[in-house]
């Protein structure tokens, strides 16, 4: 019996076999019986301190261990712990290969079988002359994971806590609803089964991985599904949640324009922004896949890595923790692309600002409640008269829909709101890309960085459609193309004209511009057409059908003078009637006034007609 025992096979595990559960796999399966287990106490520390440390696969371990503990009560095999146990220089040495030296030297002494499922260590141990037994990770097809019955096909995220109901984000991105799924609550232990299996099938599947081991808390990728889990003291009790994606859409389905499709394939520098679950990450794949089609070079920064994008495309995480160390690997790789997912920090900004200041394409994700918000988080982390290098174009998602392009532009100017010309200072123009209209201004004042709200937020006065009228007729004499006007405060116009005809507009050194202003009393900002807006600009007017509407005109009388305020057709030529008899024709002034001496027939005849009670009204010609 004593000569049996002496002949029983000797195993050493090291911590990978422990905590892939490696051992009592095969005791289940029959494979192994009538063995000696020697857990070295180097595998038992480091195991230890990983679980004093919150970490999923310090527990994992200390279960295993408790397994062969059982499989040892039942006779199945023998238990022993054995070699020492480390010091603190050797624990804190651990990732330098101490502990494994350790754990080595123990089967070296036993002369028993090495069992690892780290490769490294199946190295080193058959350099130092040990009987390794090397188990490869199981690739093979995994089955369902126990959080698969908690999803449907519109489930968007899984909210599992100790002693709350299981609750889901259902619907589409556009009607998301967050629901009960069970009455039951979700017990300790069941919640602990589940975070085994995930952090199991992380380490055992070869498209799923560990993104991030906390203290407290865990974050895996596994497959298409983004899981974090949260333990005491990180959080007040067990939280596990599992997010997927429920769609994955192309481009084309979110019907772009061709000028903004242009911007995306010119190497800018965009950001996506939206408030969380608005669909980014979804819009910034499709954005992905569609450039890797164009035939451009993709890359991807992210932590997690959780974009859905098609094989080619190569995601990077933090290397050595950084992403930092990433961006100078990825500006050695040379891509024209390059998708930087969740820009939050200030660390980010900055990695952001320097990859497309050297010439990469950038695409970054950004969270925010409105479009102009994204581009404030820029301020204070990248030098304000770089901003629209580094980013020029916003792309707002809301409901898994773009719902708001703006364009960012460098230029000096007025302010508006500002008078006096000698506070012209460089200015960020934020305008919309599909209307042209500025919507916001970003300037320095003191030392205070201003963001001004332009037309785009404000009321209109109903009276600039006549002062647009009037500075279109002006402007209309020195440009022999289309002109667009748009009054955005009271004293100050937007006027679009053809390139070739910018130069006859503005003058030499802007005299004939300045003489304008003087005439109309307002300050005007001449731009020239983006492309296709001239074109639309003329169709616009060929459109435009011929007004024959009714005026009523205000009458005043003075000593000398009849007038008729009409400022409604201010500069054109009009007829008056009284009732169905015509008066006479007139051109209105530019005030929109027309005069008509007091003694004057016409003026017996207008004032007859008043005192029967004749309506009066005037029409264009």
């Amino acid at each position: 019996m004593e000569e049996s025992a002496q002949n029983r096979q000797k195993i050493v595990p090291d911590t990978s076999a422990v905590i892939d559960g490696i051992l009592s796999g095969r005791i289940r399966d029959g494979g192994l019986r009538d063995v000696d287990i020697h857990v070295p106490e180097a595998v038992v520390a480091e195991l230890e301190a990983q679980a004093n440390r919150g970490l999923e696969i310090g527990y994992r371990g200390l279960e295993e261990i408790q397994e062969l503990q059982r499989y040892a009560s039942k006779g199945d095999i023998r238990l022993f712990f054995t070699g020492p146990r480390p010091n603190l220089d050797q624990v804190k040495l651990a990732k330098g290969g101490e502990i494994d030296a350790l754990i080595r030297e123990t089967a070296e002494n036993l002369d028993a079988k090495f069992v690892t499922g780290d490769r490294v260590q199946s190295l080193v141990g058959k350099a130092k002359g040990l009987d390794v037994d090397f188990v490869k990770p199981p690739f093979e097809e995994f089955g369902p994971l126990l959080v698969d019955q908690f999803f449907t096909p519109d489930t968007m995220s899984v909210h599992l806590k100790h002693k709350v109901c299981p609750m889901a984000k259902r619907g589409s991105i556009a009607n998301v609803k967050y629901v009960k799924i069970r009455n039951e609550p979700c017990t300790y232990q069941e919640l602990k089964i589940i975070s085994r299996e995930l952090l199991e099938r992380a380490r055992a599947d070869q498209e799923s991985f560990t993104e991030m081991s906390f203290s407290g808390a865990s974050v895996l990728q596994i497959r298409n599904m983004r899981i974090a889990i949260s333990n005491p003291p990180f959080s007040d009790d067990v939280e596990i949640t599992i997010v997927r994606p429920i769609a994955s859409v192309s481009l084309e389905e979110y019907r772009l324009s061709d000028v903004l499709k242009e911007r995306i394939r010119t190497q800018r520098g965009i950001l996506i922004a939206g408030p969380p679950g608005a669909g980014k990450s979804t819009f910034a794949a499709g954005v992905a896949t569609y450039l890797n089609e164009g035939g451009f070079v993709v890359k991807t920064m992210e932590s997690p890595r959780d974009l859905q994008v098609p094989q080619e495309i190569t995601q990077y995480a933090p290397l050595d923790g950084s992403l930092e160390n990433t961006a100078d690997v990825l500006l050695l790789v040379r891509p024209d692309y390059t998708i930087y997912d969740e820009v939050r920090k200030t660390k980010d900004f900055e990695i952001f600002a320097d990859m497309r200041l050297a010439g990469v394409g950038m695409i970054g994700v950004a969270h925010a409640n409105r479009a102009v918000d994204a581009i404030q988080r820029l301020i204070g982390r990248v030098e304000l008269g770089v901003i629209p290098q580094v980013v020029d174009t916003v792309i707002f998602i809301d409901k898994g829909e773009i719902a708001k392009v703006h364009v960012l532009e460098f230029t000096v100017k007025v302010p508006a709101g500002m008078m006096e010309a000698d506070l012209a200072r460089p200015v960020i123009l934020i305008s919309d890309l599909e209307t042209g209209k500025n919507e916001f201004e970003i300037y320095t004042y003191g030392d205070q960085v201003v963001v001004m709200p332009l037309g785009g937020e404000q009321k209109r006065n109903p009276s600039w459609k006549f002062a647009e009228e009037q500075v279109k007729e002006v402007i209309g004499n020195y440009a022999s193309g289309p002109v667009e006007v748009e009054m955005t405060s009271d004293n100050r116009a937007m006027v679009h004209v053809r390139d070739k005809d910018m130069p006859r507009v503005i003058g030499k050194s802007g005299k004939t511009i300045d003489d304008i202003e003087k005439i109309l009393g307002i300050h005007i900002d001449v731009r020239k057409f983006e492309p296709g807006e001239e074109r639309r600009s003329q169709e616009n007017e060929e459109r435009k059908p011929r007004e024959n509407k009714e005026y009523h005109p205000i009458i005043e009388r003075t000593r000398k003078h009849v007038i008729f305020n009409v400022p409604e057709v201010s500069g054109r030529d009009v007829e008056v009637y009284a009732g169905e008899g015509f008066l006479f024709s007139a051109t209105v002034s530019r005030h929109g006034e027309i005069k008509i001496r007091s003694n004057s027939d016409v003026a017996f005849d207008i004032f007859e007609a008043m005192q029967e009670g004749v309506v009066i009204w005037v029409k264009e010609v």
